[in-house]
């Protein structure tokens, strides 16, 4: 009872004497306590007794592409960083939301249904388990025998199975002889600091939560088969014929497009090494996942680009696709661009990996230091939708976002970052056009306005729409508001700041906001309540103009910038721009004066990719 109250009383002082920016924010409990404990702190950054679990993963896959088998012998030495006796452990199988028992937030055919997962052997520090994972779902339990007290290591041995769906998405098999591998080894499911075990199933509507693993794994294959997978190819002359092996090491050092190897190099098994199998190894360190895809008849290209000026790193570029693959032609020339664009403009920070791989698959998703596309036959939106996944480095992969729970958290973010690439590839025409058609206008003209949820609500509880508009469009809206709210120079001082806090951590909404508060030193609260936790959306209009002053009402809410377009009665036109900071002292009415007192013949608000519900009343012409 003692220790119940003193953590109230410590709440209270952290909320009260502190006058924390975030004091105004609604916070759910398990956040407040997390805060009362110093895990995390107010000022943005995380807290004195911030802690992660972490795993080190070494796993021996094999793919028979035969029977569409994948199987594995792994070992995890996991690390309880907690102060939590940790009495059962969570593992989580993303692959098993192919079983027809399995929770899920569509309809599926008949080809996306396998058996899941199949344990054959399990071990925990040298204990034997008779784990029958049949009734698993995307989350198992297992009732350790021995529990792992705080700050202490246990070792976990696995051997396992699994069938590959022959319907892919965002994994499985994508033709006859090419697979898509993800999600493909049980994990321990992460174990955090302010809602305990991740015990949240898959649903396939959300995405996902991993802790920053170290990963040595091994892709056994078949002859004629190249795998490309996450992290650093370790043995490249034990797997490729010299003349292969020779050009992916000249594609690490040069900005040239190299083709590792063509339809008809691969038809006529000159590429890999011809044992029966062929082992590739990778390694990838504190990183959320890795994947792999491999197949006999993909082209390979490859390039490099300097992702770090001042260091002068560079980073691979690899591109894996079929010969009818026409989107994936340029992918090398795109993501150099990319990832240079990125590094160095938004957000800024130089690409954190040694790799990134387009693979031509259907899922059009993002995965550490990979992307699996489809094609399109659009070259235009095919690298629009590479930018996109490859945004997704930043958040959730260098920031470890809990993508189940706040997908605005990343998906927002990769929108933004691609809307601003955009205009730097096609100008900002073309890209406010894309926009406000793919990213806008669904949500703002949606019949179904019951959908208006706030941004903050967690996204395991929305679907469809209400899923999608809060994830990506609003919360994007939001970001991009900001911006022009803080101006660029502060704005990325205070995106950089969070960035630099939380990078290989586990941020959540509060941290951002109380990042992006500290860093700018302005308290923005008023700013985070109304684009997160409210019900609002975008409709503005003209109530009156008087003389030089123009009041403009904003009846769906959010604080949005917008200009407002003046012909005056000579004809002679001003455009004066309001930043969000306009809503700031009154969020239902904002009052404008004019410079010129010349009398004014129309008045028009524009929102620009801020597209308005109703925007009939956004205009004013003078009687």
């Amino acid at each position: 009872m003692r220790k119940n109250v003193l953590q109230l009383v410590v709440i209270a002082f952290i909320f009260l004497a502190q006058k924390s920016f975030a004091q105004e924010l609604y916070m759910p409990r398990n956040i407040k306590e997390a805060y009362a404990k110093g895990t995390r702190s107010m000022d943005g950054k995380p807290g004195k007794n911030y802690w992660q679990n972490h795993g080190k993963y070494t796993i021996a896959l094999q793919v028979n592409a035969s029977t569409k088998i994948v199987s594995g012998t792994e070992t995890i030495v996991y690390e309880n960083n907690s102060n939590d006796t940790l009495k059962n452990l969570r593992i989580r199988f993303v692959n098993n939301i192919h079983k027809k028992n399995a929770s899920r937030a569509v309809e599926n055919s008949d080809d996306f249904f396998t058996d899941g997962l199949t344990i054959t052997a399990l071990k925990i520090e040298g204990i034997v388990y008779k784990e029958d994972a049949k009734n698993w779902g995307t989350v198992g339990i297992v009732k350790m025998k021995k529990p792992l007290p705080p700050h202490s290591k246990m070792t976990i041995d696995m051997d396992w199975n699994y069938p590959l769906s022959k319907l892919s998405g965002r994994e499985g098999q994508i033709d006859n002889t090419t697979f898509f591998v993800a999600y493909s080894y049980p994990r321990v499911s992460v174990f955090d600091d302010y809602n305990k075990w991740d015990n949240l199933p898959h649903t396939s509507g959300q995405e996902f939560y991993n802790d920053f693993n170290d990963y040595t794994y091994s892709v056994k294959a078949p002859k004629n088969y190249v795998v490309y997978g996450t992290g650093d190819l370790l043995n490249q002359d034990e797997v490729l014929q010299p003349e292969f092996a020779s050009r992916l090491k000249k594609s690490y050092t040069t900005d040239e497009v190299v083709h590792i190897a063509n339809e008809q190099e691969m038809k006529s098994g000159l590429v890999t090494k011809q044992n029966e199998w062929n082992v590739w190894k990778f390694e990838a360190k504190n990183i959320t996942d890795v994947c792999f895809g491999l197949s006999d008849h993909y082209l390979w290209d490859a390039g490099s680009v300097v992702v770090d000026k001042k260091t002068n790193r560079r980073a691979s570029i690899q591109a894996a696709y079929d010969v009818t693959g026409t989107d994936f032609v340029n992918s090398i020339k795109n993501n150099q661009y990319a990832l240079d664009w990125f590094s160095n403009n938004w957000p800024g920070i130089p690409y954190p990996f040694s790799k990134m791989t387009a693979f031509q698959g259907f899922a059009d998703m993002e995965y550490p230091m990979m992307c699996n596309d489809s094609q399109m036959g659009d070259p235009v939106f095919a690298q629009l939708v590479q930018d996109h996944e490859v945004a997704h480095t930043y958040f959730p992969f260098y920031m470890g976002i809990n993508e189940t729970r706040y997908a605005f958290m990343d998906e927002g973010w990769a929108t933004t970052f691609e809307y601003l690439i955009g205009i730097a590839e096609h100008g900002k025409e073309a890209a406010d056009k894309f926009y406000k058609e793919f990213r806008v206008q669904q949500y703002i003209s949606d019949p179904s306005t019951e959908e208006d949820q706030p941004i903050i609500t967690m996204s395991s509880q929305l679907s469809d729409s209400g899923y999608g508009n809060n994830s990506y469009g609003k919360a994007s809206l939001s970001y991009l508001a900001l911006k022009d709210l803080l101006g660029d120079d502060l704005f990325k001082k205070s995106l950089h700041a969070y960035m630099e806090n939380w990078n290989g951590k586990h941020p959540i909404p509060w941290d951002y906001f109380n990042s992006m508060n500290t860093a700018s030193g302005k308290n923005l609260n008023w700013f985070f309540n109304n684009w997160f936790f409210t019900n609002n959306y975008i409709d503005i209009s003209v109530k009156s103009v008087e003389k030089n002053t123009v009041s403009v009402a904003n009846t769906g809410g959010f604080a949005i910038p917008f200009d407002v377009k003046v012909v005056y009665l000579d004809d002679s036109k001003e455009t004066v721009h309001q930043t969000p900071a306009v809503w700031e002292s009154n969020q239902k009415l904002a009052t404008i004066t004019l410079n010129s007192k010349k009398k004014i013949k129309s008045i028009a608000l524009d929102g620009g990719i801020f597209m308005d519900a109703t925007p009939a009343n956004n205009t004013f012409i003078s009687k």
